[in-house]
């Protein structure tokens, strides 16, 4: 896949917008800045983030790449270690040998490794990249979960997505939905992407960011 170039608010706005344009996660391509844009006085001299994005890894129409059994014995070493140090008893499973390289962490009462909002299993996931990034002396996109918390909240917030977008329709106004981490933002994203009715985009900054889910202009909503 070719670069291609992402105006937004911000930056980081900016990274939203190609993560659910290319159905890619933020580890999975590079990011060049070409402009951190400005807010400008009353909207006055305003300029739009813009940044060059260049995916990483194969397209969905390419054959997935297979991660080198060596690298996923030391991701594996890397997260069971962690576990350890952590006085947590689980067992990492090895859910798919493919680029992104997906994890599992199976026990009992493992809810202190997901944290509030999953806040505690995104800096686990972070920590994992760093160690296995230092010791393999190259970047290896990977997802680790647990108990597949994961999958289970991306359900979830596609239903939600999809309600609020109902709401927002009927409404004919916008809804913001509460704090979300980028994974999780960039989930809703994608979900309501090909919507014919709604539009979403992100406010706020860090941890307050938010998404925001409006009628489109044109669409069948607006004419109820």
């Amino acid at each position: 896949m070719e670069a291609i170039e992402i105006l937004a608010t911000t930056v980081e706005e900016a990274i939203e917008k190609a993560e659910a344009q290319l159905g890619l996660t933020r580890d999975q391509f590079d990011v060049e800045v070409i402009s951190e844009g400005k807010s400008g006085i009353l909207g006055v001299g305003s300029k739009q983030a813009a940044i060059r994005v260049t995916p990483l890894t194969p397209g969905e129409n390419d054959r997935p790449e297979p991660v080198d059994p060596d690298a996923v014995l030391t991701v594996t070493e890397v997260l069971q270690d962690l576990l350890e140090l952590l006085g947590v008893e689980g067992k990492v499973e090895v859910l798919s040998d493919e680029i992104p390289l997906a994890l599992d962490i199976k026990g009992d009462d493992l809810g202190i490794l997901i944290g509030r909002r999953g806040q505690t299993l995104a800096s686990l996931e972070y920590i994992t990249k760093l160690i296995v990034t230092a010791r393999l002396k190259v970047w290896l996109p990977l997802e680790v979960d647990v108990a597949g918390y994961k999958q289970h909240r991306r359900d979830s917030l596609q239903r939600l997505a999809l309600y609020i977008a109902e709401q927002v329709c009927s409404r004919r106004r916008a809804i913001t939905m509460e704090p979300m981490p980028p994974d999780e933002r960039r989930i809703v994203h994608l979900t309501l992407a090909d919507n014919p009715d709604v539009t979403t985009h992100s406010i706020g900054e860090g941890e307050g960011r938010k998404v925001v889910v409006v009628p489109r202009q044109g669409s069948s909503c607006s004419e109820r």
